[in-house]
């Protein structure tokens, strides 16, 4: 068998059922081979494109999604990806085509060193320069990808090894193992620190638990679900661990950090008198948590804000598959170094033998109430369309304009709660995060470490194409959706009927929040209309998404949007709404950056 011939054989042994491919000179070998392959190839229009839905497969999925590209600018145009991969534990094989061995350092056409370029953001990395090897590469790459903490693994191919013939010998799974010395993809917590936990459960007053995406990662979510109402612990999640635990759940506390719940972040570090100032000294108001489950997290800095603060006064326990994450932003007071299903699991096991916790938290149970009560997540129902020289265009006497959350509640009723939802990066992906409610695990679909924009679209791509009987929908921004508006032609030619909602509101809103906040509104590039018509919608999406053969339409008042997401939702085509909001709307709660809950702007 040729050597390309073998690795296309390899990656159908290891179940793959879709590669995303773009290819070139040095990939087209492949694509030769997969051309009689049982595996679906999909071609996006652009690598970073391929990429992206390879992560949204895998995110729907828990399986790794599989992109490739040629040598040079074709695999460079995958590095985003692969690094939002590493930042968001999703397991990823991005395939680089390679110049001939011969030409290698030389300086060649489309020569690029991709295991060099790629090593700091890969869980693992090779580069085949032996045909022999191509059998055991391709299942260890998979094998470690989606096992343990799972990552990006970059498979670089030259063409001349793509070119040689060899007969394959194929390893087991057991083999696989055996060979790959000191990776252990499941460590087990030790009896007595687990013990420790119930004892710290049972000695607490405030317990909370703080749960991120290792809970999705490890399928644990259903332990997770019994053991916080067999101990009566309050949830809240990191914004990669949403849908890790029911948000309507009378012990959840939604999401916290920088635009997380007021609730949940009091409820973890405390409530404070607000400070105009961060030079001011801080005045508690209310205790926070004495006891922090840390469980499946990383404690990212726009979950802690200022790291000396958070949880100051909790006793924190950290259980993590990823022992390089133990004391790494926050010290622990108990580190746990192992797999988080299995770890639930026999803490479960343990409740059960002990007949349960005998605290009950009521007291707590009744701050956290009063907590919610206070602040829910909220906004006011007036559209603001001062300087918004987009929408003036559209004012008529009466007319009432749309906010940007508006659209998340209403989509949120009209699929129940029960749509895979995927966003760019920015205000509306904060807004997708707080006002649509997820109830399961691979439901929100972001990129919250790298916060790559353009992220959005093809992730949906991916998505539908792995999950072909839910509803999937892109909640966007104008800015991000336009990176990656290329995709529209994939979904189309490729027949994935996955949805865009465009909150259009011509500027890069996050940055306009942040430079209203810290720049007093000195606007610093950040208007994406066209300067020479400062009134009116550009580009214009309808004609763009026309071109495409995609359908989409326009809405800019708010009696006329719950009909066109009826329209979109029943479309068995990609669609996109293009909804029209003001720029002046701010995403609440807010905690800037390295600061702490005291300087949380919440309503």
């Amino acid at each position: 068998m040729f050597g390309r011939d073998i690795f296309v054989r390899a990656l159908e042994r290891a179940g793959v059922e879709v590669i995303f491919a773009y290819p070139g000179g040095a990939s087209m070998e492949l694509h030769q081979s997969l051309t009689q392959s049982t595996i679906r190839t999909i071609l996006p229009r652009h690598e970073q494109g391929g990429s992206f839905a390879a992560e949204g497969y895998a995110r729907a999925t828990g399986k790794a999604g599989v992109c490739m590209g040629t040598s040079g600018p074709g695999a460079t145009n995958l590095v985003t990806a692969i690094a939002d991969a590493f930042m968001d534990s999703c397991p990823l094989v991005a395939i680089t085509g390679q110049v001939p061995q011969a030409m290698i350092g030389r300086g060649a056409f489309q020569e690029t060193d991709m295991i060099g370029v790629t090593m700091p953001i890969v869980k693992h990395s090779y580069l085949i320069t032996n045909i022999h090897d191509i059998p055991r590469i391709v299942a260890e790459a998979f094998y470690i990808a989606e096992s343990g903490r799972p990552g990006p693994v970059v498979i670089d191919f030259p063409k001349n090894v793509q070119q040689q013939k060899a007969r394959p010998v194929w390893p087991t799974l057991d083999e696989i193992k055996r060979g790959l010395r000191g990776y252990d993809a499941d460590p087990k917590a030790l009896d007595a620190d687990l013990a420790k936990v119930l004892a710290l459960i049972e000695g607490a007053k405030r317990p909370v638990l703080y749960v991120g995406g290792g809970i999705i990662t490890s399928g644990a979510a259903g332990e997770l679900l019994k053991f916080a109402q067999a101990c009566n612990i309050p949830v809240t999640t990191t914004l990669m661990g949403i849908g890790a635990f029911p948000e309507e759940h009378p012990l959840s506390l939604r999401w916290l950090g920088m635009h997380g719940a007021a609730f949940a972040n009091w409820a973890v570090n405390g409530e404070f008198q607000q400070r105009k100032s961060p030079s001011e000294p801080l005045v508690k108001l209310q205790d926070g948590a004495d006891l922090l489950l840390a469980f499946g997290v990383r404690f990212d800095d726009r979950v802690t804000g200022a790291f000396s603060e958070f949880a100051k006064d909790a006793t924190i326990v950290h259980l993590d598959i990823d022992r390089s994450e133990h004391n790494k932003n926050k010290r622990a007071h108990l580190a746990i170094h192992g797999d988080v299903h299995d770890s639930l699991a026999r803490l479960n096991h343990l409740l059960a033998a002990m007949g349960g916790i005998k605290a009950s938290f009521e007291p707590w149970h009744a701050t956290v109430a009063a907590w919610k009560a206070k602040a829910p997540f909220q906004y006011t129902t007036k559209a603001q369309i001062i300087d918004s020289d987009h929408i003036k265009p559209y004012a008529k006497d009466g007319e009432d304009f749309i906010l940007p959350q508006m659209v998340i509640e209403e989509l949120h009723r009209l699929t129940h709660g029960d749509a895979i939802i995927t966003t760019g990066v920015g205000q509306h992906q904060m807004w997708a995060g707080q006002w649509y409610k997820y109830k399961h695990p691979r439901q929100f679909i972001t990129s919250a470490g790298l916060g790559s924009m353009g992220y959005g679209f093809p992730a949906a791509l991916g998505a539908k194409v792995a999950c072909p009987t839910k509803q999937v929908v892109d909640i966007d921004g104008d800015g991000s959706f336009l990176m990656n508006i290329q995709e529209l032609a994939t979904a189309t030619v490729e027949k994935i009927a996955a949805k865009a909602i465009i909150l259009n509101n011509q500027h890069l809103g996050m940055v306009v929040q942040w430079e209203d906040n810290f720049y007093g509104g000195n606007r610093g590039h950040t208007y994406l209309g066209n300067p020479a018509r400062r009134s009116g919608i550009y580009p214009d999406y309808v004609k763009v998404c026309t071109s495409f053969d995609v359908p989409c339409e326009r809405v800019v008042y708010r009696k006329d949007l719950r009909a066109a997401l009826e329209r979109m939702l029943a479309a068995e085509t990609p669609y996109v709404l293009d909804v029209i909001t003001p720029y002046t709307e701010h995403v609440l709660p807010f905690i800037p950056a390295g600061r702490t809950v005291a300087d949380m702007i919440w309503k």
